[in-house]
């Protein structure tokens, strides 16, 4: 399970998206959330797009790995197609906030096989620029999430890798290279023993 997280317009659903490119043992989670969707988004691809009612029967089911509330808006990861996807033996890429890692962290579904990456902005201007070159958000909305930035940022140090994203193809081949170096894991090498084994010369 491959956690990235940031503050909003650091770049990590562009980071994400590049990720699941070429990549066929990679596959995305998709949340749920009750925010209004955005233009150029597909329900089902970028969000499943629910209302309140909806959201909260599904916390009661426990059909939700985590949920936030961030905007006022609500957020959580699908229990089932998670379970599913690790059952057969894929990895599972996440883009949720360091509220959603803590909360996987603890979840019995994931058991401590978590591998998270905070992404950081080079700067705090560029953050801003960026946010208001989306075009997708009033300035009151861009305004609230530079004032949230600051705490979301202060959670830098709950995350095993940390990445400043000056240059985004630079920031993609480094999440890329982590993800071959956690594959690579002695644990997580699916029938290594059994590959060690046949090497051995018959007695």
């Amino acid at each position: 399970m491959l956690v990235l997280s940031s503050p909003s317009g650091a770049g990590k659903t562009t980071i994400s998206r590049a990720l699941l490119q070429g990549d066929k043992n990679l596959t995305m989670s998709v949340s749920v959330t009750t925010r209004p969707m955005r233009p150029g988004e597909v329900d089902g691809k970028d969000y499943h797009f629910i209302d309140e009612a909806v959201f909260q029967a599904m916390v009661e089911r426990r059909e939700l790995l985590e949920h936030a509330h961030v905007f006022n808006r609500h957020y959580g990861t699908p229990r089932g197609p998670v379970e599913q996807a690790l059952a057969l033996g894929t990895d599972m890429l996440f883009d949720i906030d360091w509220q959603g890692t803590q909360q996987l962290k603890q979840n019995e579904v994931t058991g401590g096989d978590l591998v998270s990456v905070f992404i950081l902005p080079p700067s705090i201007d560029v953050l801003e620029d960026r946010l208001r070159r989306r075009a997708q958000d009033p300035d009151e909305v861009v305004r609230s999430r530079m004032a949230k930035a600051a705490d979301e940022m202060s959670h830098y140090s709950e995350y095993s890798y940390v990445i400043v994203n000056d240059d985004v193809e630079r920031s993609v081949a480094e999440v890329r290279a982590i993800l071959t170096a956690e594959r690579l894991r002695r644990p997580r090498q699916i029938g290594l023993h059994e590959f060690v084994e046949s090497l051995k010369p018959n007695a």
